[in-house]
């Protein structure tokens, strides 16, 4: 199948090409007529998947087909709620890209920034508003948005936005919208608590899952090394000095053990940055740009900040520390090997991560490969120690602070522009 077998109008099919796609991904073949017919949507997508796009180029069409009224102000009739920056810039990076022909106006709101320039975008008129949950809140209660022409809504990553702690103020915005409207809901997995939320939101939606939710990408070459917890930084150094490694995600538990990583990595001259949740917004954008453009070779990154960062061709992922959700690891490692592109995920494994090791195994229902690298063998006689675990309930529990969006800061920058654009294959996530 074609994008020009989806009904999709010549508008929008023209930036499509300039992009260099023909071929819808499995997520995009089946949501975009699913969308097109006005009903709601819940979908299972992992990042990586083309997702986004599965439900921005069919919005634009559906946008494009009943055109506001051409006197007055437009009323914004599209929101597209996301938990965190990085993930709001990409889905308004997709709509301006895709939406460049059609006419159609659109803005992204989230905290950590003034809020002047996002509220003049909304007054001067808008079609599409993608929104973070707590700046949206925000502006809401200053009287600055309105949400009663809304005619579709969007929920983006639905399970990381439970996660987070969002579930409230999606309450208090679903308050907010018309009752008559297109739902539409992607996660990456049908958990529990998202079946409950879509039983309250949705109406006979349409179902589409993509691939097993717990599943990894195929082209992913996954191993492990196991190596003693304080010979984890110079295994790193030199796995990356010895394969001349020029770019490197690696994830790391916490913010304290981002920043420690980065100073120990820049005394071995290796150039590199990080991003969490403590860093000011300048430096996150800061080290999100100098990672694509190749001005350092290893961004350092927790899991709440690296979320919807979404670099083209990234060829190397290391878990300098497992995740303590076993979940996440399918997250983290879906950054690499994506628009059909072969990728490396690499994980640094200590006696105390052996339970976690084991966890992830499960999940994904595979035995990942062990390689000891010689001089850093591990101590057979090293006992665990324990490691300090989030309370999942915790998570669901936190409040956002305000000021912020609600989400923990990450970058807002939006993702780099395809310089070699795939041909076959459609995979903006």
């Amino acid at each position: 199948m074609l994008f020009t077998d989806l009904g999709l109008s010549a508008p929008i099919l023209r930036a499509i090409t300039e992009e260099g796609y023909t071929t819808p991904t499995p997520i995009q073949e089946k949501s975009i007529p699913a969308v097109l017919k006005g009903g709601d949507l819940l979908a299972a997508a992992q990042t990586g998947t083309g997702k986004t796009a599965g439900f921005t180029l069919p919005i634009l069409q559906r946008l494009s087909g009943t055109p506001q009224a051409t006197s007055g102000k437009r009323r914004l009739r599209v929101l597209i709620l996301t938990p965190t920056r990085e993930l709001a810039a990409q889905v308004q990076e997709s709509v301006l890209t895709y939406g460049k022909y059609t006419g159609l106006k659109s803005t992204v709101i989230f905290g950590g920034v003034g809020a002047n320039p996002q509220i003049k975008a909304i007054q001067a008129g808008l079609d599409i508003l993608v929104a973070t949950p707590g700046r949206l809140l925000d502006l809401m209660s200053q009287q600055c948005v309105s949400l009663d022409a809304i005619e579709i809504l969007v929920l983006d990553e639905a399970d990381r936005m439970l996660d987070m702690g969002f579930l409230r103020d999606i309450k208090k915005i679903l308050a907010a919208l018309p009752k008559q409207r297109q739902n539409l809901l992607f996660s990456a997995t049908f958990s529990t608590e998202i079946k409950a939320l879509a039983d309250g939101l949705l109406n006979s939606p349409a179902l589409i899952e993509v691939a097993r939710s717990n599943s990894t990408n195929e082209a992913i070459a996954q191993l492990i090394h196991p190596v003693d917890r304080n010979q984890k930084h110079p295994l790193l150094a030199h796995l990356i000095k010895t394969h001349s490694w020029k770019q490197v995600l690696v994830f790391t538990r916490t913010k304290h053990g981002a920043n420690k990583l980065v100073t120990q990595l820049e005394k071995d001259g290796i150039t590199s940055m990080a991003i969490h949740g403590n860093k000011s917004q300048s430096a996150r954008t800061k080290a999100l740009a100098d990672f694509k453009d190749g001005k350092i070779s290893v961004l350092v990154a927790t899991d709440i900040a690296a979320r919807g960062i979404d670099i083209d061709q990234l060829p190397h992922v290391v878990n300098y520390d497992l995740p303590n959700v076993s979940e996440d690891y399918v997250h983290r490692i879906g950054r690499t090997g994506r628009a059909g592109s072969n990728g490396v995920a690499i994980s640094l494994v200590c006696v105390d991560e052996h339970q976690m090791l084991r966890d992830i195994e499960k999940l994904i229902k595979q035995k990942l490969p062990q390689e000891i690298i010689a001089g850093f063998e591990p101590d057979p006689n090293a006992v665990a120690q324990p490691i300090q675990l989030r309370s999942q309930q915790h998570q669901q529990n936190r409040k956002p602070r305000p000021g912020n969006g609600g989400n923990k800061p990450s970058s807002g920058r939006p993702p780099a522009r395809h310089t070699n654009p795939p041909k076959k294959s459609f995979s903006h996530s």
